[in-house]
């Protein structure tokens, strides 16, 4: 039976980064999806939202000083470089993000040339890993045997195109410790006192939202659920329980169109969505009076606007969740080298690490990067 110098477990954007980098190796990418990179693919509105022009270990929420330190080896321009060199077509937008400019399907093009040298095993479910002077690798279809395993599996988001948890099985299995794994750039749902919010779906604000130390100065979009949204997303990342807070009207100060002592009314003098005032005001039981006859306790609530308390009740669950956050304990890897401090020529690379981004294209990035920091070290070997 054939033994292949190295196994990735996943066949998504870290696997495919760090394979393609590792020559005169035998390699089985095993992939539980009938195709590769299937959240490449659907990611981004199919353009693939893959890296961002602000890199670094401030928009993730991980081990600072480890992702500072993979981010030196490996980071956006490093990465734009890389694809630039395989003729990519890409395009930076708002919040400099970077996207595949015609097809995120252009992204696979791409790695499917530069993992020709690997053995693709598609539709393969991995069921359990153990280890007997190698790594034994049961799958629905047969054993594979590797010397060598790389866990890229993902997390628990999409699970539509094959998303799982075995990474974090192969993980505990190996003795490692799991933080708890929880749906990231997510929608938040709301609780009773915001139920308002529900008959605003659809609506897109600009706003900008805290969490804890963290402000996010973006698109608001209320649901049906609660409220989604750019702003929500990257903020989703942070929120653990309690209040987060909202200005929604980041941009204009209420204070200085009260004082101009309007015969306005209201829901004519904000520069807001006349059904957002009108569910704001009946929320804070307020009637659309003219600017002008607003009394001081009226006022207050108005300029509430600007400092929104919402406690959440909870997010839209991994159905909707962009990623995981949580993971494989990275104080139990050597991230240096992405190997596992448990079980030595065993390493995790990718979204299965406790090393979660904002939105942004950051993860996509972290994928990238640590994949290419362990592919050097490999090679080296």
């Amino acid at each position: 039976m054939k033994t292949f110098d190295i196994a990735f477990i996943g066949a998504g954007a870290s696997a495919l980064m760090c394979a393609s980098g590792i020559k005169n190796q035998s390699i089985a990418l095993i992939e539980s999806s009938q195709t590769l990179a299937p959240k490449i693919r659907i990611s981004g509105g199919g353009k693939c939202n893959f890296t961002n022009h602000d890199i670094s270990e401030t928009h993730y929420r991980g081990d600072a000083k480890a992702i500072k330190k993979c981010f030196a080896s490996f980071n956006q321009k490093d990465l734009l470089a890389f694809f630039q060199k395989e003729d990519l077509s890409y395009e930076r937008r708002d919040h400099g993000k970077y996207f595949c400019k015609n097809s995120a399907k252009d992204i696979i093009k791409i790695f499917s040339q530069l993992t020709k040298h690997c053995d693709m095993l598609l539709n393969h479910t991995v069921k359990e890993v153990t280890y007997e002077d190698d790594f034994i690798i049961e799958t629905n279809q047969g054993t594979i045997h590797a010397k060598r395993l790389v866990v890229a599996s993902g997390g628990l988001s999409y699970a539509s195109v094959g998303a799982s948890d075995i990474g974090f099985k192969i993980a505990q299995s190996f003795g490692h410790t799991i933080i708890k794994p929880q749906p990231a750039l997510v929608g938040l749902t709301v609780q009773k006192d915001q139920f308002w919010m529900k008959s605003l779906s659809g609506i897109s604000l600009l706003v900008s939202l805290q969490v804890g130390e963290k402000i996010f100065k973006d698109q608001l979009l209320f649901t049906h659920k609660g409220i989604s949204g750019p702003a929500v997303l990257s903020g989703s990342l942070y929120w653990e329980k309690g209040t987060i807070m909202i200005d929604f009207l980041p941009e204009v100060r209420i204070a200085k169109l009260i004082a101009k002592k309007s015969d306005k009314q209201i829901s004519s003098l904000l520069p807001l969505p006349k059904r957002f005032i009108k569910e704001y005001l009946k929320s804070v039981d307020l009637d659309d009076v003219p600017i002008k006859r607003l009394t001081p306790q009226e006022i207050e609530k108005l300029t509430k606007l600007h400092h929104y308390e919402l406690p959440p009740a909870g997010n839209f669950g991994y159905t909707k969740a962009e990623v995981t956050r949580g993971g494989v304990d990275t104080s139990e890897m050597n991230m240096d080298t992405f190997e596992s401090l448990k079980k030595k020529d065993l390493y995790f690379i990718g979204e299965v690490l406790n090393v979660t981004g904002e939105l942004g294209g950051y993860n996509f990035q972290w994928a990238f990067s640590s994949a290419k920091v362990l592919a050097e070290y490999l090679t080296k070997r």
